[in-house]
């Protein structure tokens, strides 16, 4: 018979599903796939319930419904000063994920490089390359995970159309500095590129830091795609509502990609996501917040049973060094190990990397019920004995 597509053939099965398969069969607790194990704030699916029948349940125009759409421009104003045309520059997606695969499909062109910061989220590559372009990795470097500006800029070139920014990043916690965001910015405009800002985590930042957009960067408005999730925003990550924000002539081939993807998406999941922007300052301060404590009770407890822990500044992510637990194995046989003999389940982050990962980092999910961190972390105290 004749073969399938090469680029989705060869990526094989997730490790998110391979270790959930694994985590299912033996009663592990799963802190390997990234999401909340609670049902997300009471009053946005109120909303959602409310607004499934109040009007027909039709398609939605293609763009958003006008309410979300007025809401992320809000927001983004709000929260960041920025001024969006509702109506022009704000896109509504089937998730973040399809943000990527729009932005990517209506930018790319065979043969354009585009570069990516690694370790990365697992579609960026497969997407990419299926797209047409030519991916240049750019590796930063644990455990400070600092932007390596000399092999950056060696990675631009006249061929350079868009780099993939992930801040804070997933899967290692890190929040891309002023600084460092400037010296993208510097390279970007030189270039003449774009860039893809993956912030799906913009809400979820600790330690009293802060998000900054690229987009607000000098130069940056008309060159930057934002992309935003209201999965981790509001811990509904099944509802699969993304959005993008961008100069509207940047953002009109990223539509057209949409359309022929999934062209809409439920119209009373975006009308509560709107409701729930519109949610006061003490809402997203206390996600933080809550998310905060759980980082650092996770931290505190794998430190104690001899995991080297590494700084995380953002996301739902903490990162962990088994090099002090003389495992005699990488981190994917590590992270088996422990599902089957401590109860416990994670991720290697060698998943994260394209070639010659580092094989003695693992990552945890804390945005759990702090009950099933507790029990976690007891039976992976009681298994190493810490």
């Amino acid at each position: 018979m004749k073969p399938t597509n090469r680029t989705f053939s060869a990526s094989g099965t997730t490790i998110f599903e391979v270790n959930s398969r694994l985590a299912a069969e033996h009663g592990s607790i799963n802190l390997g796939q990234g999401f909340p194990d609670d049902n997300g704030p009471d009053d946005v699916r109120a909303k959602a319930a409310e607004f499934l029948e109040d009007r027909p349940n039709q398609y939605p125009p293609l763009m958003g419904v006008p309410e979300l759409r007025q809401a992320v421009a809000a927001h983004d104003k709000r929260f960041y000063n920025l001024d969006v045309d509702w109506e022009r520059g704000v896109l509504v997606t089937a998730g973040a994920t399809e943000a990527l695969a729009s932005c990517l499909f209506g930018l790319i062109e065979p043969g354009d490089e585009v570069v990516v910061l690694e370790p990365f989220y697992d579609s960026y590559l497969p997407i990419i390359r299926r797209a047409g372009g030519i991916p240049r990795v750019v590796r930063l470097t644990p455990p400070n995970w600092e932007l390596p500006k000399d092999q950056l800029a060696n990675a631009f070139s006249e061929k350079t159309k868009l780099i993939v920014l992930n801040s804070p990043m997933n899967p290692n916690g890190k929040l891309f500095s002023e600084d460092e965001l400037s010296f993208i910015a510097g390279l970007v405009i030189q270039h003449d590129a774009y860039a893809i800002c993956d912030e799906v985590y913009e809400h979820l930042v600790f330690d009293e830091k802060r998000h900054v957009p690229l987009m607000t960067l000098p130069g940056m408005a008309n060159r930057c795609l934002r992309i935003g999730s209201a999965g981790k925003t509001f811990s509904l990550t099944g509802w699969k509502i993304g959005y993008t924000v961008a100069d509207p002539a940047l953002l009109q081939p990223v539509a057209k990609a949409h359309q022929f993807i999934t062209f809409t998406v439920a119209p009373n999941l975006q009308r509560a996501v709107a409701y729930g922007l519109s949610k006061s300052e003490e809402y997203f301060f206390s996600l933080a917040h809550e998310l905060q404590t759980k980082r650092d009770f996770l931290s505190e407890k794998l430190a104690a049973t001899g995991f080297s822990i590494l700084p995380c500044a953002g996301t739902y992510f903490v990162t962990a060094d088994i090099s002090r637990l003389q495992f005699d194995g990488d981190d994917a046989a590590f992270c088996s190990h422990i599902t089957i003999e401590a109860g416990v389940t994670a991720i290697p982050l060698s998943a994260f990397y394209e070639n010659a990962p580092p094989t003695n980092f693992i990552r945890f999910a804390f945005c759990k019920n702090i009950k099933i961190l507790e029990e976690a972390a007891s039976r992976l105290a009681n298994y190493f004995g810490g």
